[in-house]
Order: structure tokens, then C-alpha cells, then sequence
């Protein structure tokens, strides 16, 4: 098989397309022939310098779409030919990998190969954090950071099926019918910090009642003073930088998550309810998953340049 290779950190030039082993299904694991993998911001991270739990030389990739090839030792569940997804499994920018059977979620028909593949690692992140993280409810308001972005149209239209209403964030101006078509109310163009006068002029002067931040260390400090006393700053973004501060620093009352996905499925159950949830909402139409960018496998290092670039909206999926 072919897979995408790194060997050094750096740019996207360190990766490599690469004809590997064919893996093979150990006991407990399902072999897949993968149909589309997501690019996540995570993936860069990986790529780009030491991550915990990731060693030199590696295949990049945490989530993906395809067909159960063969079976290993012990597995009862997929049959060959079953199409699956996967939610968090490193590897997955190859035309084979070897998934662990109790992290495959089976895809329902009505869902395409190039949105299954790129939707659990975003979709389960927006459910998360609009659910267990920060429970949204009718008259909510909700700042979501790149709303035009993957996780930010996903929260957006989330917030919305929830009766809430939206304050989306954008970087450029010609991102903002993006943010508006998935359902923003109000859109403002931010390439940092500096939104939160605007956000309390837009809710009365009382502020939003939860600020979906994976925008980095910038916007940090403005996403706390943008929310109302008691308020959540949920953030997400450690991949674009973490401040350091001290709960002093913190503006009086507010309250500061940092959410971890795999704490939203951390068991086999929650981990096919989760994930039904999120397929049921694409289903009902309420949730879409934007796919901008196609791009074959091998192709995977554009894919990282434009994602680094912002200049992308939406979902970018690599194709084998």
C-alpha cells in the first residue's frame, strides 16, 4: 500500500508518499480500505513538532471513512465489506489501515464516503461542546471562533438546531457568507482580538453566555471578556497555542473549560450513541458537513498548505 510518511518535523514538505507493508489486523482489529480521511488542524500539530503519543517516523491522520477488508483474531462485530468510520486512530492517511474494532462506528447509506470520513472528529467536537461542555438552549448566545472554518460551521449549525443564536468570528471578509450560511446571526471579522466590545454591544451589554475559542493564544484574553458573568470560555485550541495565566487573571466569575473529545466518548457505548447522534443530525439535514477540499492522498502536504494558509472553509478530505 501507499501511505503519507514523516520521518523529521516541519513543514508540510516533510511528507512523503511512500510505499509501506500492507498492515495486518492483529487481535481485536479490522483492516480497512480507507475511502476518505479528514484533515484536522491536529494533523499539522503532529506534523509539525513533537506531540505527545506520537513517535518519529509516523503516518499522520486521525479519522477516515472505508471498507472492512479482514478481520483479526477475536472479532465479531464488522463483516467484510461493512462500511465503517473511525473517530480518533493515528495512521489514517494510508490506502489501508488496521483499526481497533471497538473504535469503528458503522456509517449509515445516506451519508457519502468524503463526509462520513471527515465528520466524527469535528462533528463529535461540536456535539461535545454544545451538550456536556457548554448545554445549549433556546435563547442561548453562543461566539463561535472561525465560523466559517470545519469545527465552527459544525457549532454553528448545532447552536442553532438548539434554539440558541450565533455571534460567528471570521478572519476575512469573504468568509462571512460562509459563516452566514450555515446560520450565524451576526458575523464579525476578527484576525484577532479586539470583538468583544462589539459582542456586548450585540447582547445589551450583558455579554454571551458560552465563546467556542480554538483560535489560539491571541484571542484568548478577548474571549473571557466577551462573556456575561458565570459565562463558559470553552477552549479547544491547544494546537494553536496555550497561554499561561493565573486564576486571578481570570475576569471575575467566568467560568473556563478545556474540553476534551475523547472524554465525550470515553466508553464503547457513548462512543456509538455520540456518533448517532451526530449521524441522525446529518441525516435530518440539520447538521451538513461542507466539503471544500478534494485532494488525492498523495496530494496531503497541499492540503496542509492551504489548511495553515486560512484561506480554506469547510472540510478538506484527502482521497486514496
Amino acid at each position: 500500500m501507499h501511505a503519507i510518511r514523516i520521518e523529521a518535523h516541519g513543514g508540510p514538505e516533510t511528507m512523503r508518499w511512500t510505499e509501506l507493508p500492507d498492515p495486518v489486523p492483529g487481535p481485536g482489529e479490522v483492516l480497512v480500505r480507507v475511502g476518505a480521511a479528514g484533515v484536522n488542524y491536529m494533523d499539522v500539530g503532529v506534523r509539525s513538532r513533537p506531540w505527545h503519543g506520537w513517535t518519529l517516523p509516523l503516518v499522520p491522520g486521525v479519522e477516515g471513512a472505508g471498507y472492512v477488508v479482514a478481520l483479526g483474531a477475536g472479532v465479531t462485530g464488522p463483516v467484510v465489506g461493512q462500511r465503517v468510520a473511525w473517530f480518533y486512530h493515528p495512521g489514517s492517511y494510508a490506502e489501508l489501515v488496521a483499526v481497533p474494532a471497538d473504535a469503528l462506528v458503522e456509517v449509515p447509506d445516506e451519508v457519502p464516503d468524503e463526509v462520513a470520513g471527515g465528520l466524527l472528529m469535528q462533528g463529535l467536537t461540536a456535539n461535545h461542546l454544545t451538550t456536556e461542555t457548554y448545554p445549549v438552549a433556546p435563547g442561548s448566545t453562543a461566539v463561535v471562533h472561525a465560523a466559517a472554518g470545519g469545527v465552527g460551521r459544525l457549532l454553528t449549525q448545532l447552536v442553532k438546531a438548539r434554539g440558541g443564536r450565533v455571534i460567528g468570528l471570521v478572519s476575512r471578509p469573504e468568509k462571512a457568507a460562509v459563516a452566514a450560511e450555515a446560520g450565524a446571526d451576526h458575523v464579525l471579522v476578527h484576525s484577532g482580538a479586539g470583538f468583544e466590545q462589539e459582542v456586548h454591544e450585540l447582547t445589551g451589554g450583558r455579554g454571551a453566555d458560552v465563546v467556542y475559542d480554538g483560535g489560539g493564544a491571541e484571542t484568548f484574553r478577548s474571549s473571557q471578556l466577551a462573556l456575561r458573568p458565570h459565562g463558559v470560555h470553552a477552549y479547544y485550541g491547544p494546537f494553536m497555542g496555550v497561554p499561561t495565566l493565573r486564576p486571578t487573571d481570570l475576569p471575575h466569575s467566568i467560568l473556563l473549560s478545556y474540553p476534551v473529545v475523547h472524554h465525550h466518548v470515553a466508553t464503547r457505548e457513548a462512543l456509538v450513541r455520540r456518533s448517532g447522534e451526530v449521524f441522525d443530525l446529518v441525516r435530518r439535514g440539520q447538521l451538513v458537513q461542507r466539503v471544500t477540499g478534494r485532494y488525492p492522498l498523495a496530494e496531503a502536504a497541499r492540503a496542509h498548505a492551504d489548511l495553515e494558509s486560512r484561506r480554506t472553509t469547510g472540510k478538506l478530505v484527502l482521497l486514496p
